[in-house]
């Protein structure tokens, strides 16, 4: 499966944790912990990539982190 970037973060707003794929727009969960946004975030880039590939379309390519 393609590694993207997670941002994790916790929200004052929500009182929850969110994690985000920019790449996968709207690719974003929200979970008590960091480990459980992480699980539902992955569940959404998994559904994400697949319907891609059912639609026969290329998945997003990853951003790179740019050097420091």
């Amino acid at each position: 499966m393609i590694d993207y970037r997670v941002q994790l973060f916790w929200s004052e707003e929500d009182g929850r944790y969110v994690a985000d794929i920019p790449e996968l727009a709207p690719c974003t969960a929200i979970g008590a912990t960091p480990e459980e946004a992480l699980a539902r975030v992955e569940a959404l880039k998994a559904a994400s990539l697949e319907a891609a590939r059912q639609r026969e379309a290329a998945a997003p390519a990853p951003e790179r982190a740019s050097a420091a």
